[in-house]
């Protein structure tokens, strides 16, 4: 019951509040997309349409707030890359056969464009980063944090049933992006609790890609570990906050999870089925990439022409890149690879400890855990077609804000905007 109570009380008092700022309304969405309440506390609160309430409220906001401020800096190049594959989709499926499929598809491209449009315009202070970052950890510290309760409890969710209609290996890709972000959360955060709330979240969340069985969620954290040693600022005390994050996930890793990790790289000989499957369904997913370059089959096709390579109907690619390169031909994947390209690699600059000055050094401590956090995500969407997830959206939206606010005479010249909300405590830690 308190747990519904919150809901509603975040669902039509956020709503209110949204009103009168846009950012709170994105603030609520982006904790609804990432905790799905109606799953997380499934005995407690009955499905509804919280997230379409918040985010009407939103974008009602934004656009009686002229929709936010366009002045995206180094951050535009993000945002136009996003908009340009967003109408890159829909042009697809103005062609696509399956007209309701393709449709479908665009519309839930659209509830991720549209909020990080609102994000993106609307961040004009440090104190927003953190508050958005802060949310994004939050919430899925809450999920991991269910989710562990439940694997002590004798029932893995992940892998003997499913989490929000994503199976372990989707759960896990769309954790694994969160991990990296804790991290550098904790270590950029000043005050020592905030520091272990955000540790405790990364470590929950880890734990959950251990136990989840999935390959590549346990490969891309072993990434997301690797590029957060190459990040780190050159303090002695961060590398032994990793290395002891590091020691702890050893400790908690099973030997099942240990040996179902290193058959990612047994040769043709030892792999298992679904290993083999997946190799098989890259060559297949890239050929149709190859026979349809332009506009590939169609916005959310592959799975409804995956029988034509002799697999059941609705098998996905397990790939996001070749899967999208299938459906929306070469210039839709390169629109996806340029959006989060052209984030990580403006970022790269601003996340080195020397370099140009910038009006805040948290906008650093932003850079390194988006770069983390990307990392992470690149390697899982490899093993997987995960194009719905909101996380590495939202990631993103911080790495675009961050560019934004990084020239110093753009974070003077911004606007801060104090929340009434209790998140605005945690922006100044």
């Amino acid at each position: 019951m308190a747990a519904l109570l919150v809901i509603q009380l975040l669902t039509y008092g956020g709503a209110l509040a949204a009103l009168a700022n846009p950012f709170i309304g994105l603030l609520i969405y982006v904790a609804f997309s990432l905790l799905k309440p109606e799953w997380i506390w499934y005995d407690s609160i009955p499905e509804g349409n919280y997230s379409f309430i918040i985010g009407l409220a939103m974008l009602a906001s934004w656009a009686l707030h002229g929709f936010g401020r366009w002045r995206l800096g180094a951050g535009g190049a993000v945002a136009a890359a996003l908009i340009a594959y967003w109408l890159w989709i829909a042009l697809g499926a103005t062609l696509a056969p399956n007209q309701t499929v393709a449709w479908e598809f665009v519309a839930g491209a659209t509830k991720i464009v549209l909020p990080f449009l609102v994000g993106v315009t609307t961040i004009d202070s440090v104190a927003k980063l953190r508050q958005l970052a802060w949310v994004i950890v939050l919430s899925q510290g809450a999920v991991s944090a269910a989710l562990n309760l439940d694997y002590l409890g004798g029932f893995n969710r992940l892998v003997e049933a499913d989490f929000a209609g994503m199976d372990n290996n989707v759960t896990a890709a769309a954790l694994v992006t969160c991990v990296g972000l804790a991290f550098f959360l904790g270590l950029g955060t000043s005050r020592w609790q905030h520091k272990a709330i955000a540790f405790a979240c990364g470590l929950l969340t880890a734990h959950v890609i251990l136990f989840s069985q999935s390959r590549g969620g346990m490969l891309a954290l072993l990434v997301t570990g690797l590029s957060s040693f190459f990040l780190l600022p050159r303090r002695g005390w961060y590398y032994v906050v990793l290395a002891l994050a590091v020691f702890v996930l050893l400790q908690l890793s099973t030997s099942e999870a240990r040996t179902r990790f290193l058959t990612t790289f047994a040769d043709s000989g030892e792999r298992d089925a679904s290993a083999n499957n997946r190799l098989q369904l890259w060559q297949d997913s890239f050929d149709a990439m190859v026979q349809n370059p332009l506009m590939g089959v169609g916005p959310a096709h592959w799975p409804l022409i995956a029988d034509r390579y002799g697999w059941p109907p609705g098998t996905a690619a397990h790939c996001l890149w070749l899967q999208t390169g299938a459906e929306l031909g070469v210039p839709g994947l390169a629109l996806l690879l340029t959006f989060y390209g052209i984030c990580a690699m403006r970022l790269l600059p601003l996340a080195r400890q020397r370099g140009d000055p910038v009006g805040d050094p948290w906008l650093r401590d932003t850079a390194r855990m988006v770069l983390a956090a990307l990392a992470g995500f690149v390697v899982a969407a490899q093993f997987l077609s995960i194009s719905g997830i909101e996380a590495p959206y939202y990631v993103a939206l911080l790495g675009a804000g961050a560019l934004k606010l990084s020239r110093p005479q753009e974070a003077a010249d911004a606007e801060s905007v104090s929340l009434p909300v209790s998140a605005a405590a945690l922006s100044h830690s």
